[in-house]
């Protein structure tokens, strides 16, 4: 029984340290600020985060196989320019929207491809695939174009009251991260695609001499964050009413930050989309706490995360050690 609850700690640590400090962090915030006691403080990191989290899903997949999607911020840029332009030419939402997401998905899995079959380092892949999207926005539009079509102005602005809090709201848009989420968790706990992604991650020559179609899986892996981060744009344009190749700019940087702080181990094969959230639900507190303290620069984030992501780096070679020892 113990060498099993041992066994446990060791698994679900990075995790539960994840969890610990975001709550931690989110109950200083409240004592030093009571503002961030009420209600609508927490449910607007889900609001201001919603496109980060969709990111973040999309992001664990990949990192999960060992891989690094460097294209995110980009395909999320030109899905708001891209979704501008054409709302404004007339073409109906329940068109672009899934042609957004078409876009993405393919985009995703041409970089996939280009991984699997021409044996290019995802870096070097994903790096082009942030500049091709990002030029592609900005030979849509070099300047912000607003967005006017009713159905995105409904979606932005009409909160959802939420019960047994008062006067506490989210939007309609705000839902899609946590949707996407329960996907997700079914996708890596209870479907083959999720194991065939573990055991890439663990190994990816013992995956392939068992049989399982790796390359296949990769290419769906990077599929799959590009539908991600087509989603996370129109989430994005809609929150901001807006397209504009120069949103988000060094989002990719976040997301794989928020990863690595829910205990995803950058080589792959260890982590899982419950800590994915945790971690962009702790850059979403320090952001908050610097907001809410009115007199600090907003730098102090960057060198929060940077910490906070090295210290979760050493946490979890901790662990892996220790699991490895016993």
């Amino acid at each position: 029984m113990t060498q099993r609850l041992k066994l446990s700690v060791l698994r679900h640590g990075p995790l539960l340290t994840t969890i610990t400090i975001f709550l931690l962090a989110y109950i200083i915030g409240a004592q030093l600020y009571p503002a961030m006691q009420r209600p609508q403080a927490f449910f607007n990191l889900f609001i201001n985060n919603g496109f980060l989290l969709i990111l973040g899903i999309g992001m664990t997949f990949v990192i999960l196989t060992g891989g690094i999607d460097l294209s995110v911020g980009g395909v999320l840029a030109l899905t708001t320019a891209a979704s501008a332009a054409l709302l404004n030419l007339g073409v109906s939402p329940l068109v672009v929207m899934p042609l957004m997401l078409v876009m993405g998905t393919m985009i995703g899995l041409g970089l996939g491809c280009l991984i699997h079959f021409f044996k290019v380092q995802p870096f070097i892949v994903t790096l082009m695939g942030l500049f091709f999207a990002r030029g592609l926005a900005y030979i849509i539009s070099l300047t912000s174009v607003t967005i006017t079509d009713p159905l995105y102005k409904y979606l932005a602005l009409t909160p959802i009251y939420l019960p047994f809090f008062a006067k506490a709201y989210i939007y309609i848009p705000t839902l899609v991260g946590p949707a996407l989420l329960v996907v997700a968790v079914y996708l890596a706990y209870f479907t083959r695609f999720g194991r065939i992604v573990y055991a890439i991650g663990n190994n990816e020559q013992s995956a392939a001499l068992m049989g399982f179609p790796v390359g296949r899986t990769k290419v769906l892996v990077y599929a799959f964050s590009g539908f991600c981060s087509a989603l996370a744009g129109i989430v994005f344009s809609i929150s901001l009413l807006a397209g504009y190749g120069q949103f988000a700019t060094g989002v990719e940087l976040d997301v794989i930050a928020a990863v690595v702080m829910g205990g995803t181990l950058l080589t792959g094969g260890v982590g899982n989309v419950i800590g994915t959230l945790f971690g962009i639900l702790i850059e979403a507190t320090i952001i908050s706490i610097l907001q809410y303290n009115g007199t600090l620069s907003s730098w102090w984030t960057r060198i929060c995360v940077g910490v906070l992501t090295l210290i979760f780096i050493g946490i979890q070679s901790g662990f892996a050690l220790r699991k490895k020892k016993s």
